[in-house]
C-alpha cells in the first residue's frame, strides 16, 4: 500500500477485515511522518488543531461513515480508543450562502436543513435512480412555491392525491395553464408542479414533447407570476433563483433523456454545469446566484484556481447535488469534534496496527517500475523509495501524541526518534514534499520477494513524478494526466479572544460559502476549543479557505520546491491580511477598527505579545501547492479519462484516490473511500460491489 490518505487506508482496512481470514499481509509506505493525505491535520502550539483546510462530512457519505463506524466499534471492543463513533461527529444543521443583492449588498442566505431519519452508514441506504431524483427535485420546487403562498397569507391549493395523469389530462392541464395560468396565480402552478413530479417519477415514459411543454408552460407561468415579487423582496428572489435552477435541470434531464441513458449523469459531463443550465433556460441571475457560487466554491471548481474560470462537469455536479439534497441521512453536514487527523486517521492507524498492518513512515515513492514491454502479463516489477529518515535503533516510528486525552498527529515530526534528528531539524527538510530530494538511503522493493500486489494511493499531483514508465508506455495514463486536473488550495485559521457576536455575527455557528475571493468559505469551528489545550482559551475559532491560483511552474530540485512553498505561503498571508482588512467586515462588522483595518488585537496570540498585522503571524495558514496536497477536480470533459481501480491492465496493480473513477468522481472523502473499496475488491473480491453504496447509482 503506497500512500496514507482516505483511499489507501480504506483499502487496507478492507483487505485486513476478519472476513478475509488473513489472506493479505499489508504494509503501508508513507511519505513523511503522518497519515491523512489531503485530510491530514496536526497539533501545534497550545494543542491547536492545524488543518489542511476546512473538512466537513456530508450526510450522504454512506461508505465513509460505514468504514469509520466499523473502525470505532472495533477499537471500542478492546478499549483501543477513548472515543466512540458518537463522540467523533456532530450534526451541523445551520448553513448559509452569501447572497449579493441587486443593490450590491452582501447578506447571508440562511438555511437550516431538517434532520432526516437514520444516520449515514446505517443498513439499507437510499438507492435512487435518475427518475427518483427528478421527481424529488420537482417536489422540492412545489415546496418552495407553497412557502411563497403561505408567506403571502394565501391558502394552499389542494393537491390531488392521485395516480399520474394520462397524456390527455396532461395536455388539457398545459392548455389551461397557457390560457389562464397568470390569472389563477401560483396555486395552479403548484398543482402543475406536483403533476410534473408524478410524470417524472412514472415508470411509464410520457412523450418527451409533452413533458417539455409542461415544463416550459410552468416556467412561463411562474416567471410572470413572480416577476414583481422577485424585484421587491430578496427572499422571494432567492427562492425563485433556486426554482429556476430546478426547472432548468428538469428541462435538461428531459431533453437529454437522462432517465433512459445507461451513462446516467455522466452523459452530460462534457458540459460545464453553468453552461448546461444556461443551455436549458436558466437566467444569468440564477446561474450566478448564491446557490451556484457555493456549489463551485465548495468543490474548488476553478480551472487553475482562477476565480474568473469556474468549471465543473455538469453530470458530476448534478450527481453530487442530488445525492447531497435527496439522500442524506441524519444531518446535511457533519462536523468532526477534533481535527480530521484525530477523528479519522488516528483511529484508522490504531485499528490497522492492531490488525498487524505495518507502517513504514518516511518512505517517499520515487518510481513505479514495470515488467519489460515484451512480458505477456504486464505487472509492477519494482517500487523505489527515498528513505527520508531512519528511525533510531531500527524500531518503528511511533507517530501519535496525546492532547487532552486524545491520540493525535503532531504538526511536526518527532526528531528525537530519528537517527541524527537534531541535524535533520536544523536542515529544514520538508518531509511531506515530493520535491524534497533529501534522503538517508534509497530502497527498492521487488515483486515476488518484497511484495505481490500494489495499491497506489498517492495524490493525483504526484503521478507524473512516480509513474514515468506508466506514462511513457500507456496512452491511457498519459491521457489521464493530461485531462484530469488538480488545483492548489489555500486556508487560514484564526483563534480570537472575542466571541462571534462581539465580532458582529448575530447568528449561530455557521458553515458559509459563496462569498468573495480570495476566501469564499468560512466555518465557525469554536466547538473545537475543548479539544485544544490552552492555558487561557480563546473564545472563537474560524476557518477560511478557497482555491489558490496556480501560477507557478513545477520546480526542479529540493531548494526550488522549498522556495515555491515559501512564495506561495507568503502570497496566502498577504491575501489573508488584505481580506481581514477589507471584505471580512461583511461577515464581522464589529471587527473593523476606526481606521478601517481589522482589529488585530482580537486575535489570540498565545502570549507572543505581537502588535498590528504582525499578530496574524501567530495564527495558522497553509498554501497547499505541493504535489500531494492538490485538490482533485472534475473539469468538463475529464471524467472519461479517469482510471478505475477495477482496471486490471497490470495484473498485480490497482489505484486508489479521489482522482480515480469511483462513479462519484468528485474531490471528496466519499469518493476516496469508494475508490479504496473498489481497490480492495479488485485484489480480493471483497467487499461485494453491491455493498458499495452509490457505485451503481446514476
Amino acid at each position: 500500500m503506497v500512500g496514507g490518505g482516505c483511499a489507501a487506508l480504506t483499502a487496507a482496512f478492507e483487505l485486513t477485515r476478519p472476513e478475509l481470514e488473513g489472506r493479505f499481509d499489508v504494509t503501508v509506505y508513507q511519505m513523511g511522518f503522518r497519515l491523512g493525505g489531503k485530510g491530514a491535520s496536526g497539533r501545534g502550539a497550545n494543542g491547536r488543531i492545524e488543518e489542511h483546510g476546512l473538512h466537513l462530512w456530508m450526510g450522504y457519505y454512506e461508505n465513509a461513515f460505514r468504514v469509520m463506524r466499523d473502525c470505532y466499534a472495533e477499537l471500542a471492543r478492546d478499549g483501543g480508543h477513548p472515543w466512540r463513533f458518537e463522540d467523533a461527529f456532530s450534526p451541523a444543521d445551520f448553513n448559509a450562502a452569501m447572497d449579493l443583492s441587486p443593490a450590491g449588498t452582501w447578506r447571508p442566505w440562511k438555511v437550516e436543513f431538517p434532520r432526516m431519519p437514520g444516520l449515514p452508514g446505517d443498513p439499507e441506504p437510499p438507492r435512487l435512480g435518475v427518475a427518483d431524483y427528478l421527481g424529488r427535485a420537482a417536489r422540492l420546487l412545489g415546496t418552495l412555491l407553497e412557502t411563497l403562498e403561505v408567506e403571502r397569507g394565501r391558502p394552499l391549493t389542494e393537491v390531488l392525491r392521485r395516480p399520474p395523469p394520462t397524456p390527455e389530462e396532461l395536455s388539457a392541464l398545459i392548455t389551461r395553464l397557457s390560457r389562464y395560468g397568470v390569472l389563477v396565480g401560483l396555486g395552479a402552478a403548484i398543482e402543475a408542479v406536483h403533476w410534473l413530479a408524478l410524470v417524472l417519477e412514472s415508470a411509464t415514459p410520457y412523450p418527451q414533447s409533452l413533458t417539455s411543454r409542461l415544463l416550459d408552460t410552468v416556467s412561463d407561468v411562474l416567471q410572470k407570476s413572480l416577476a414583481g415579487l422577485t424585484e421587491r423582496d430578496n427572499e422571494t428572489r432567492r427562492l425563485w433563483e433556486v426554482g429556476e435552477l430546478i426547472l432548468a435541470t428538469l428541462r435538461g434531464a428531459v431533453r437529454f433523456r437522462l432517465a433512459f441513458d445507461a451513462r446516467g449523469f455522466d452523459a452530460i459531463d462534457d458540459y460545464d454545469c453553468r453552461e448546461w443550465l444556461r443551455l436549458n433556460g436558466a437566467s444569468e441571475r440564477a446561474i450566478n446566484s448564491a446557490f451556484i457560487r457555493a456549489l463551485y466554491d465548495l468543490a474548488f471548481a476553478y480551472e487553475d484556481g482562477d476565480p474568473a474560470r469556474p468549471a465543473i462537469a455538469a453530470g458530476s455536479a448534478l450527481r453530487g447535488a442530488f445525492r447531497a439534497f435527496f439522500s442524506y441521512r441524519g444531518a446535511f453536514f457533519f462536523r468532526m469534534n477534533a481535527g480530521m487527523g484525530d477523528v479519522v486517521f488516528a483511529p484508522l492507524y490504531l485499528a490497522l496496527a492492531r490488525r498487524g498492518v505495518r507502517f513504514e513512515f518516511f518512505h517517499k515513492l520515487t518510481d513505479v517500475g514495470l515488467s519489460p514491454p515484451s512480458d505477456a502479463s504486464p505487472h509492477v516489477a519494482a517500487l523505489t523509495f527515498d528513505v527520508q529518515a531512519k528511525v533510531a535503533k531500527g524500531s518503528l516510528y511511533q507517530p501519535l501524541v496525546e492532547v487532552e486525552g486524545l491520540p493525535c498527529w503532531p504538526a511536526r515530526p518527532d526528531f528525537s526518534q530519528l537517527v541524527g534528528g537534531q541535524k535533520l531539524a536544523a536542515r529544514g527538510i520538508d518531509f511531506e514534499s515530493q520535491w524534497d530530494a533529501e534522503a538517508a538511503e534509497t530502497r527498492t522493493l521487488h515483486v515476488g520477494s518484497d511484495f505481490d500486489f500494489v495499491v497506489l494511493g498517492v495524490g493525483l499531483g504526484t503521478i507524473p513524478y512516480v509513474c514515468r514508465a506508466l506514462l511513457e508506455r500507456d496512452p491511457r495514463w498519459r491521457s489521464m494526466v493530461e485531462h484530469v486536473k488538480s488545483v492548489p488550495t489555500q486556508a487560514f485559521q484564526l483563534w480570537l479572544d472575542r466571541d462571534v457576536r462581539e465580532l458582529g455575527w448575530t447568528e449561530r455557528a455557521v458553515n458559509l460559502s459563496g462569498f468573495v475571493e480570495p476566501f469564499d468559505t468560512w466555518a465557525d469551528m469554536t466547538h473545537l476549543l475543548p479539544r485544544e489545550s490552552w492555558a487561557r482559551p480563546p473564545k472563537t475559532i474560524a476557518y477560511f479557505c478557497n482555491a489558490l491560483p496556480d501560477t507557478w511552474a513545477a520546480p526542479v530540485g529540493a531548494e526550488a520546491g522549498r522556495k515555491l512553498v515559501r512564495e506561495a505561503t507568503e502570497r496566502v498571508r498577504d491575501a489573508a491580511v488584505a481580506f481581514l482588512n477589507g471584505e471580512v467586515r461583511e461577515l464581522w462588522p464589529a471587527a473593523q477598527a476606526e481606521n478601517g483595518e481589522f482589529r488585530w488585537e482580537f486575535l489570540s496570540d498565545g502570549g507572543a505579545q505581537s502588535g498590528g498585522a504582525a499578530r496574524f503571524d501567530t495564527q495558522y495558514l497553509t498554501a497547499n501547492v505541493r504535489p500531494s496536497d492538490r485538490y482533485s477536480q472534475a473539469l468538463p470533459g475529464s471524467t472519461r479519462y479517469r482510471i478505475s481501480p477495477l482496471d486490471r491492465s497490470y495484473d498485480n496493480f490497482t489505484v486508489a484516490g479521489d482522482w480515480t473513477n469511483s462513479s462519484l468522481n468528485m474531490g471528496c472523502v466519499e469518493a476516496a473511500v469508494m475508490s479504496g473499496l473498489l481497490a480492495a475488491h479488485a485484489l480480493s473480491g471483497w467487499p461485494k460491489l453491491s455493498s458499495i453504496t452509490g457505485y451503481d447509482h446514476p
